[in-house]
């Protein structure tokens, strides 16, 4: 039976392989990945167009503007201090 020092020993032993292995493995990815990139002419956009995609988003549309300031509110999170507690219509931008 092995002692728990030597189940250790081999444990750090098989986690320094791993790292070992998944650097080169790594490495060899990036190399194979910018190689495709090069010979079809690639842009990160052509790559990663669904996740750059979700980031570009239009903001949320002016709903409400205090007339004194100039401060704009979307009606989307918490309201302002300008507007809390108050009818809300007569701050309404109109479209």
């Amino acid at each position: 039976m092995t002692t728990y020092k030597e189940l250790l020993a081999q444990r750090q032993a098989l986690e320094k392989q791993i790292d070992e292995a998944r650097k080169t493995e790594l490495a060899d990815a990036v190399t194979k990945a910018r190689a495709i990139v090069q010979e079809f002419g690639l842009t990160a956009v052509d790559v990663f167009s669904h996740t750059v995609a979700k980031r570009v988003g239009k903001p949320a549309e002016i709903r409400f503007r205090d007339p004194a300031t100039g401060a704009s509110w979307s009606g989307r999170g918490r309201e302002p201090k300008w507007i809390a507690g108050q009818d809300r219509s007569k701050f309404a931008v109109q479209f």
